[in-house]
C-alpha cells in the first residue's frame, strides 16, 4: 500500500494550494483555511500541501472561489498530477520506477561513500 501511495502525484495541487494560500490577502494559516473548507482536522491543508492527498472533488468549487483560483487553472494542476500518476503506474509495468523509498535508500549510500 505504501508503494501505490508513492506512486500517486499530488506535487502540482500541493504547490498552488501553498502558494495561493501563502499569497492571499487574509494569510490563512493551514489550519484556518482547512477549518473553513469545513473540516474539522487542522492538518487536512498540510496533508495537501505536502503532496500526501489532494482535495476532494466536492471541494474544488469552495476552493477556488476562497484562494481566488481560476477554474481552468485548477482543472490544468489537477490534471498534470493525473497525468504524472499514469505515468508512474505506467513505469511501473516495464520496471522504470523505483520507489521513493529505494531512491533515498540509493542517494543515503551514496553520500556515505562521499
Amino acid at each position: 500500500m505504501a508503494l501505490q501511495a508513492e506512486m500517486r502525484s499530488f506535487n502540482h495541487i500541493a504547490r498552488l494550494v501553498r502558494d495561493r494560500r501563502l499569497a492571499h490577502s487574509k494569510k490563512y494559516s493551514q489550519s484556518e483555511l482547512s477549518t473553513v473548507l469545513g473540516y474539522k482536522n487542522g492538518q487536512f491543508i498540510s496533508n495537501v500541501e505536502r503532496g500526501l492527498c489532494s482535495i476532494p472533488l466536492k471541494m474544488l468549487g469552495k476552493l477556488s472561489e476562497i484562494l481566488e483560483i481560476a477554474p481552468l487553472e485548477l482543472k490544468q494542476v489537477l490534471l498534470r498530477d493525473f497525468e504524472e500518476t499514469l505515468e508512474n503506474y505506467l513505469k511501473q509495468g516495464s520496471g522504470e520506477v523505483l520507489s521513493k523509498r529505494k531512491q533515498r535508500e540509493q542517494q543515503s549510500n551514496l553520500s556515505r561513500v562521499a
